[in-house]
């Protein structure tokens, strides 16, 4: 799929795979591996922004993937999000959709909204926001409609 097909039709929450479609290198050349990983992974959709413009510059629409988290003793401490243009080159695939049920929490309302909890329920939502800082916090429910849209001949399980 392209990143447009990913911005079109992918619901926030998704995890999307993308790849430069070359082969993985043996683990031995540890350099290679490393580069071929940059363009070979996957992450969870947090973020979707249309086009906008910032001064003289105009911005192409993208999405922001949630690759991973580091840290220690449950405390994050690094978090990588990789931000992709429409124009990007790149294969990409949806992996899993959200549970139908399930709730999505973003940080607020709007257009610049990013997803920061998955919840498998309202409950989980609530208790989880108990404990995180978001004031401005929304919360949506994923349903039906959405997770079984059809992309490319594949609906989802």
């Amino acid at each position: 799929m392209s990143a447009h097909t990913i911005f079109d039709n992918a619901p926030i929450g998704s995890i999307v795979a993308w790849s430069d479609v070359t082969p993985q290198p043996p683990t031995r050349f540890t350099k290679k591996l490393a580069a071929w990983q940059t363009n070979n992974s996957r992450g969870r959709l947090i973020r979707k922004q249309g086009e906008r413009g910032v001064g003289n510059v105009s911005l192409s629409a993208s999405f922001t993937l949630h690759e991973a988290d580091y840290g220690a003793g449950g405390v994050i401490t690094i978090r990588v999000h990789r931000t992709f243009s429409l124009e990007s080159k790149l294969h990409f695939t949806i992996v899993e959709r959200s549970a139908i049920g399930s709730v999505r929490v973003f940080d607020r309302a709007g257009d610049g909204a990013e997803l920061v909890y998955l919840a498998t329920n309202e409950a989980d939502a609530k208790e989880w926001l108990t404990r995180h800082g978001y004031p401005d916090a929304v919360r949506q429910e994923v349903t039906a409609d959405e997770v079984g849209a059809d992309i490319e001949g594949r609906t989802a399980a």
